[in-house]
């Protein structure tokens, strides 16, 4: 039994993730993927961006397995082995310099530790380098009225964890100024998503 795990929306998403990417990443050097999850994304995306060395990352055993088991099927060279990693652990990280950084959908399915860790973490990775911190998933946004699906998801994820839950734009704003950092843009997405620069 293969230890692939599939998330059906990497196959919607990873496209137009894809197209920011290619916007916002340097033309070379290495990009640390927090919370890689599956590698479904991690293969794609190093596949799209040849001249990029990968690295994905994951805290789960089960997520690190499914993408050792994507990465033997992929032809190229610069997707490297994942590694252990917790965002919410930014001392402990087994990478000491990055040229950009992507975490895609953690930040709503996580405790808040993870995120301030995240933060914390790029501030070091990143250092003066001007590199992004690339934020994809679903926020709430001042002035912006949230969709029915992201409030109901919002309220399934508490459900199942109350340190869950979407998290406000500003709040990530706010924490990145303390760490440094400054957003730079923001896309919108389909399917009621975002992305959020820093830098």
């Amino acid at each position: 039994m293969s230890a692939k795990q599939h998330a059906p929306a990497t196959l919607r998403n990873r496209e137009p993730i894809a197209a920011v990417l290619a916007r916002e990443l340097p033309e070379s050097g290495m990009v640390l993927e927090i919370a890689a999850g599956t590698g479904e994304h991690a293969v794609f995306f190093a596949e799209a961006f040849p001249a990029l060395a990968w690295q994905p990352t994951d805290p789960s055993p089960e997520a690190l397995a499914s993408i050792a088991a994507y990465r033997e099927d992929y032809p190229g060279t610069n997707l490297a082995a994942p590694l252990l990693l917790d965002a919410a652990e930014p001392d402990s990280w087994p990478v000491e310099q990055a040229d950009a950084i992507v975490c895609i959908n953690m930040v709503h399915i996580s405790p808040w530790e993870a995120t301030l860790g995240l933060f914390r973490g790029a501030a070091r990775l990143l250092g003066n380098s001007g590199g992004p911190l690339i934020l994809y998933g679903p926020y709430i946004e001042q002035g912006i009225e949230t969709a029915p699906s992201n409030l109901d998801f919002d309220a399934s994820l508490k459900a199942r964890d109350p340190s869950w839950g979407l998290r406000e734009a500003e709040a990530l704003d706010a924490l990145a100024a303390q760490n440094g950092l400054a957003r730079s843009a923001r896309y919108a997405l389909p399917a009621n998503n975002i992305i959020l620069i820093y830098r």
